[in-house]
């Protein structure tokens, strides 16, 4: 089973878009019992709230299905949970890196790595560009499920 947390700063766009088109790039692999999928925020400011009204209306959209969600924080404890954390930024990789502390080398990636890029997935809640946030994030989840399968 691998174990993938997507993170993003409050848990209501990026990162839970990250999850649900990573869970149905899985299951259309036919590959969803190999995989635990999950997402999570670097900050507090969200926890509780569901995802952000125009990330869900671009899943929809793009014919992606999802359920509840809640936005949740990254936590210490989460480090030996899951072999992959999936961030979509600089400031989230260091934030993260903080809350993970040491043991996590080579478990922390930024999510364009593996589309072929080092920058990083744009924050929707300022540009108000889901669909360049969606397209990102389904390049580095499709480049993420190759590497892995």
């Amino acid at each position: 089973m691998t174990r993938i947390m997507f993170i993003c700063h409050g848990n209501i766009c990026r990162s839970p878009m990250a999850e649900y088109i990573m869970k149905e790039l899985v299951r259309r692999e036919g590959a969803d019992g190999e995989f635990e999928i999950a997402s999570c925020a670097v900050s507090t400011e969200e926890i509780g709230n569901g995802i952000y009204p125009p990330a869900k209306k671009e899943l929809e959209r793009r014919g992606i299905p999802f359920g509840k969600h809640y936005a949740v924080q990254l936590k210490r404890s989460d480090a030996d949970k899951y072999d992959y954390f999936i961030v979509m930024d600089q400031s989230n990789l260091r934030w993260a890196g903080e809350i993970l502390g040491d043991g996590c080398e080579g478990k922390l990636h930024k999510l364009m790595e593996f589309a072929g890029s080092q920058r990083d997935v744009s924050d929707p809640w300022y540009s108000r560009r889901f669909d360049i946030a969606f397209d990102d994030i389904m390049h580095g989840c499709e480049g993420l499920l190759k590497e892995l399968i």
